[in-house]
């Protein structure tokens, strides 16, 4: 299939193309890897004490991910519509020309660096309460699993998504190793009052802390997409893509489902929603001896699985960027080993930078605001594209479209819009970010102008 390429550059020559390993495995690993974190450990007690009813704590984990569903039916025809290298970069490019391509694809990056120091710095502060030593210096800890998964992924693409596949097994086996032994547990009193909490109020009461729970766990399916990344090292992208984002979603669904039920069943409501960490309380109840350790295993656990998923997609959007001539040439190079090896090393750099200046939190508040950005114009590009280039080779088509489409654009927007409402200071931050990309790209546009 042809790409669009900008007049001005010219498409980069590869020293050794991205290569075609991957399978439907290693895509539900890496959703799955790049999706759940310690978000299901913490938020169920936050959900638990806007909503104080059992049927409409399970109801609202179901409808974040009918959202997160929608939204992978959409992108999923433009993956397999793509196959490349780029994510957001790629679809973006194609619907509304290079610029906001290059807009999209520097924003999408600098989010991923960010969610990687995030990830980095946590799970340094967990292994500093496992190792008293480690303690002392979290940030040096953090960078030294930086530099860990860079020298992993510098041995090839086929042992660092091996690694996923483990990371993300062993994780699920023991998020599932608790749910189990909560549920399990002889006591349940959360099945006493399940209706209790918001019943006998009006609609309009109801629906308030509804949406602010719906809001707060959309946050905790953020990472459906991550199979996107990898579209032109899969052996057969037009199968396995769709298969690995519903899929992955639905995995994730039935886990964060379980997650709920299993504290449900060892906490009354009342308990779940004074707790900041419920994993925790409920760890403490079935294991009583080391439930306060389990649990920073858990968490450290999601974490160094994230690490290395997004670690693994970040550098795929440099390549993307690079190959169009918006960055340099190296960025698109391409080690034997199928690691993109310089574009690895800039996006490892950048989180490492983010992690030690120690402000990434602000970055990642207004990555917040880009990527819902970013999902709204992905899911018009998918509109766009089926009015513009109806004969465009679609392996997969939106089920349902232009319902589900329509369905999941409009929940972007209305995300979008509360998202600006409520932190309009990043929101400013973010049309800046977005608003230097001009300049930017228009002095590699005319870096890269043919000679007369």
């Amino acid at each position: 299939m042809s790409t669009q390429i900008p007049a001005h550059s010219k498409p980069v020559q590869l020293r050794s193309p991205l290569v075609r390993i991957l399978g439907l495995g290693f895509g539900v690993a890496v959703i799955f890897g790049g999706t759940v974190g310690v978000g299901i450990l913490r938020l169920p007690g936050t959900i638990a004490g806007e909503l104080r009813s059992f049927w409409l704590i399970l109801a609202v984990w179901a409808a974040g991910a009918l959202y997160a569903l929608l939204g992978a039916i959409s992108l999923s025809e433009l993956g397999t519509a793509m196959p490349q290298a780029g994510g957001f970069y790629i679809y973006a490019r194609r619907a509304f020309g290079p610029a906001v391509g290059f807009a999209t694809g520097w924003a999408d990056w600098l989010n991923n660096c960010a969610v990687v120091a995030y990830g980095a710095v946590t799970a340094a502060e967990y292994l500093g309460a496992l190792f008293a030593p480690l303690a002392a210096s979290p940030k040096a800890v953090a960078l030294g699993l930086l530099a860990l998964f860079c020298w992993l992924q510098l041995a090839g693409l086929k042992l660092s998504s091996r690694i996923q596949e483990f990371t993300s097994s062993i994780t699920a086996v023991t998020f599932l190793l608790l749910a189990g032994a909560c549920l399990l547990h002889a006591t349940s009193q959360a099945a006493a009052a399940p209706g209790a909490g918001l019943h006998g109020i009006g609609f309009w009461e109801k629906l308030v802390p509804m949406v602010a729970a719906l809001r707060a766990i959309v946050v905790t399916y953020d990472g459906w997409y991550e199979a996107i990344y990898f579209t032109e090292e899969d052996t057969d992208a037009a199968r396995h893509l769709p298969r690995a984002m519903i899929g992955g979603v639905l995995i994730v669904l039935a886990l964060y489902l379980v997650m709920n039920l299993a504290f449900l069943h060892v906490l009354t409501i009342p308990a779940l929603a004074g707790s900041t960490l419920p994993a925790a309380d409920a760890a403490r109840i079935v294991f009583p001896a080391w439930g306060g350790r389990f649990v920073t295993v858990l968490s450290l656990l999601t974490l160094l699985s994230l690490i290395n998923a997004v670690l693994l997609g970040a550098p795929r959007i440099l390549v993307a960027i690079g190959r169009d001539g918006l960055f340099t040439e190296r960025a698109a190079r391409v080690g034997a080993g199928g690691t993109p090896v310089m574009a690895m090393l800039l996006s490892a750099g950048m989180a490492g930078l983010l992690a030690a200046i120690g402000r990434f939190d602000e970055i990642i508040a207004i990555a917040a605001i880009l990527v819902a950005g970013m999902y709204a114009a992905n899911y018009v590009a998918v509109i766009m594209l089926r009015v513009r280039e109806p004969e465009m080779a679609r392996p997969f088509r939106a089920w349902g479209y232009p319902v589900t489409t329509g369905l999941v654009l409009a929940g972007s927007v209305v995300f979008l819009v509360a998202a600006v409402h409520d932190d309009p200071v990043s929101a400013w931050r973010a049309a800046a970010l977005l608003g230097a990309a001009v300049p930017v790209y228009a002095w590699i546009r005319w870096r890269r102008r043919p000679m007369q």
